[in-house]
């Protein structure tokens, strides 16, 4: 038990430290003398790594919080590491596409406040399309899943308009919408409306006659039984529907505001790539998976509050 929290509470300092001293002993570093973020950066983690091992024979809940991802912390410091090495020094992927770490974390410090607002130009034009998307799938979803005649025309449109990628697309909305801002948009929720109107049917039209039955004897209206008891016995597969929307909706952003946006992450990355800063690609694809996980990890949040007795069914 003592030698596995020496393990865990050792791997983040000795993980650190071999990639400082590669670091540091590198011939050929990319970045000037006065330049040592990267560095620096390491030695914040050795620093804290050092006194977390310390403080964790103290503190119970740290030690066991560390136990636990001091391994996968450890594994991605030597991931730097070994990214520094094929990059920095035993140059295998050809410079400038795969600049190193130092370079990575120099080009988002130099540029953080174009990242700050392209982060938040995306956050805005993700979720205005996203809710849009899913207010009109939930519309759609209830009615074609409850009632048999809007199935019946319902059903045709989903199967020919539904599997179409939204960014095929493209062509038309730019010709249509008025502004890049809106055809955007509207892509967006186009991507979110079929994945969350096919789970919501799904989910509306099997609801178990039992329940609808027993609401019926007690006096229960139409409304009351769409709204009472099919909404909440088709949340769970609403809830996959909105997960599977989310995925689509990140696709289909980056490229949208890759052919009109004149903000956000995804024209960040074009126009970087056009000037030939790959530093800066790196950079804007760190902070689309700091980005995009974050949002993914609050709809599970959501997730596991509404639907309390499937919490822990599906971990992120």
């Amino acid at each position: 038990m003592l030698k596995a929290r020496l393990q865990a509470a050792l791997a983040v300092p000795v993980a650190a430290s071999v990639a400082l001293a590669v670091h540091l002993c590198l011939p050929n570093n990319e970045l000037p003398p006065e330049a040592r973020l990267y560095s620096q950066l390491l030695g914040i983690i050795l620093g804290a790594g050092i006194a977390a091992a310390v403080v964790q024979f103290l503190w119970p809940a740290l030690r066991q919080w560390m136990q636990n991802m001091c391994p996968i912390f450890a594994a991605a410091i030597s991931a730097l590491c070994f990214w520094e090495l094929i990059t920095a020094d035993w140059h295998w992927l050809p410079l400038p596409y795969f600049p190193g770490p130092a370079a990575v974390l120099q080009s988002m410090v130099g540029d953080r406040a174009l990242l700050f607002d392209s982060t938040w130009h995306s956050l805005l034009l993700l979720l205005s399309g996203y809710v849009l998307g899913v207010v009109v799938a939930l519309i759609t979803g209830v009615c074609i899943g409850w009632s048999a005649r809007m199935r019946y025309w319902g059903m045709p449109l989903l199967k020919v308009v539904g599997p179409i990628p939204a960014t095929a697309w493209i062509p038309l909305a730019m010709v249509v919408s008025p502004s890049a801002m809106f055809s955007a948009v509207g892509l967006i929720a186009l991507a979110v409306w079929f994945p969350v109107t096919m789970l919501t049917i799904s989910g509306i039209a099997n609801t178990r006659a039992s329940y609808l039955d027993v609401a019926r004897t007690l006096g229960a209206g139409r409304w009351y039984l769409i709204f009472r008891v099919a909404i909440p016995a088709a949340m769970p597969s609403i809830f996959v529907g909105l997960f599977m929307g989310l995925g689509t909706s990140f696709l289909t952003l980056v490229v949208a505001e890759t052919v009109g946006v004149k903000s956000g992450l995804g024209w960040y990355v074009s126009w970087a790539q056009g000037w030939a800063e790959y530093g800066k690609v790196f950079a804007a694809l760190i902070i689309m998976a700091a980005f995009f996980s974050t949002i993914m990890t609050l709809l599970f949040k959501v997730r596991d509050r509404v639907l309390g007795w499937q919490k822990g069914m599906i971990k992120w």
